[in-house]
C-alpha cells in the first residue's frame, strides 16, 4: 500500500515541477482531463483545449 501512496506523491511533485519550470520559461504544460480532453495550461491560469489539427507546439 505504501508503494502505491509513494507513486501518487511523486506523480504529483512531477506536476508541481512541470509548472514551476513553465512559469519559469513562459510556456504552458500539457494536461488530460478527467473527460479525456487534451488541454494546454498557462502560468497565468489561461486553458485552451487542443484539438487533433492543432500541431503548434514551438
Amino acid at each position: 500500500m505504501n508503494q502505491i501512496k509513494d507513486l501518487q506523491k511523486l506523480i504529483k511533485l512531477t506536476g508541481d515541477r512541470a509548472k514551476l519550470d513553465a512559469k519559469a520559461n513562459e510556456t504552458y504544460i500539457v494536461n488530460k482531463t478527467a473527460e479525456a480532453q487534451i488541454i494546454k495550461e498557462f502560468n497565468n491560469g489561461h486553458v485552451i483545449s487542443v484539438t487533433v489539427q492543432d500541431s503548434s507546439h514551438a
